[in-house]
């Protein structure tokens, strides 16, 4: 698809539609929509950022390629003054009394904000099932899980709610999502984009993503949140990508796949048929392809949620109803604690405090969490092998087709399996895109670190080739 971002700025130069028109039109969209995508709508603060755009183009004077551009915003980011839920009974009346850095940059660019996207809970899930304010359903049947944990924020640019979102990904949360609702989502390399105001799941995991209906907006809105922010200390200064720069793909040569994610009892028959399909296009045009070793899908999903359980364990211990949230008095200061955290977190979330904390006890973190790192360590080492090896990995998004509501509920340990593909590449801290074509929930693409520009010349690469 062409970038929808380029196509509304020339209507809104050109007059074609007035920003309070296009704001208005989506907002209606929102509030009639039966997806559950909303959490809380930015009705008022939108429309008084559009008048402006308005006035400045009446005045003649120039506006910004994002000025104007509704846009929707997982609600797991603070943004001042505005409901910051996660979708969780413990914050549901809890506002933000600042913004995250990478939402500011966009305001700063012009992006009007019009919701607050419905997400499993503090992002702990894989479904967008596990939230208060009901499951999100998927864009193109109603019947299906949208993907967690960035549900409502898939569904919204799938449906042209939004222009484009702003998901979170940890173990997935853009890319699977993504693949369940057709469109490209965006896991920058960690430490691109600032997580300053984004509720922490698991900090060394944790990357703000986009996710849009183009390779281009992708790259639009990947600008202009990336860069150094001196209230995250993991950031790093990146360069621009260009337009013209995703359009050559001819650096790259070798393409790899893990053959045991394809060679595996547990991938769907089709998913392996369609994604070996799409090597063999691939193939065709004369790049060469690798299968390539790497650990078992079982290694990666228990080493993910090893580490990412006891990081949010320790993340969530400040939501007592002292500082933040909604107290539940007890019969003691103690008893407080304890009815406040046990009523309001969801039962996914606490199932992943308490293995959290079990990981981190004593007479547990040597045996458990600590040989977590060391085969997190030799995952990385493994990549940086791969990457002499080949110029880019390519693989299904998930192993399955998109799961009916309520199954995952019923299964955790299947909705943590599905996350089988895309957390060793956050384990790995890599840049990775999800793409719409290949497989029934798309394809994966990873370069190496701090290689952003790659993954998104080979998406484009893609897109005339599946």
């Amino acid at each position: 698809m062409e970038s929808q971002i380029h196509k509304i700025h020339q209507q809104l130069v050109s007059k074609e539609i007035s920003c309070t028109k296009l704001v208005q039109q989506r907002l209606d969209l929102l509030k009639s929509n039966t997806h559950n995508t909303v959490n809380s709508l930015l009705d008022t603060l939108a429309l008084e950022l559009a008048a402006k755009v308005d006035a400045k183009i009446e005045n003649g004077e120039e506006i910004g390629l994002l000025e104007g551009i509704p846009f929707g915003i997982k609600d797991v980011y603070m943004v001042q003054g505005t409901y910051t839920t996660a979708s969780s009974d413990l914050l549901k009346k809890y506002k933000s009394s600042y913004t995250a850095t990478a939402i500011q940059k966009l305001f700063d660019a012009g992006a009007i904000p019009l919701v607050k996207e419905n997400c499993d809970s503090f992002g702990h899930g894989s479904s967008s099932e596990n939230t208060i304010f009901g499951a999100v359903k998927n864009a193109f049947n109603t019947e299906l899980v949208a993907g967690g944990s960035s549900g409502g924020s898939a569904v919204n640019v799938a449906k042209d709610y939004t222009v484009f979102s702003i998901g979170g990904d940890t173990g997935g949360s853009v890319r699977q999502p993504a693949g369940y609702n057709k469109i490209y989502g965006l896991k920058p390399t960690y430490g691109r984009i600032s997580r300053f105001g984004l509720m922490a799941y698991a900090s060394s995991t944790d990357c703000v993503g986009p996710i849009a209906k183009s390779i281009e907006d992708i790259r639009i809105v990947l600008n202009i949140m990336s860069g150094k922010d001196i209230k995250d200390q993991t950031t790093y200064q990146s360069k621009k990508i260009s337009k013209e720069s995703i359009l050559k793909s001819d650096e790259i040569k070798t393409i790899g796949y893990f053959k045991n994610f394809i060679e595996n009892d547990a991938i769907d028959a089709q998913v392996k048929s369609d994604f070996l399909a799409s090597i063999e296009k691939i193939k065709a045009k004369g790049i060469a392809i690798k299968e390539l070793d790497f650990f078992e899908s079982d290694t990666l999903v228990s080493t993910y949620y090893t580490l990412a359980m006891a990081e949010t364990a320790s993340n969530l211990s400040r939501l007592d109803g002292t500082n933040y949230g909604n107290r539940i008095e007890g019969s003691s200061l103690k008893d407080t604690y304890s009815v406040t955290r046990s009523d309001n977190f969801s039962e996914e979330t606490k199932r992943r405090i308490v293995g959290g904390n079990q990981v981190l006890s004593q007479g547990f973190s040597d045996d458990i969490y600590l040989k977590g790192l060391n085969i997190r360590d030799q995952i990385s080492e493994n990549f940086e092998k791969d990457f002499k090896e080949v110029d880019i990995i390519l693989s299904p998004v998930t192993p399955n087709s998109p799961p009916k509501i309520g199954d995952s509920l019923k299964d955790p340990l299947a909705m943590y399996l599905s996350d089988a593909y895309t957390v060793g590449f956050s384990l790995g801290q890599l840049p990775t895109i999800t793409v719409p074509q290949g497989t029934e929930t798309g394809l994966q693409i990873t370069a190496a670190k701090n290689n952003d520009e790659l993954v998104l010349k080979f998406a484009n690469f893609l897109k005339d080739t599946i």
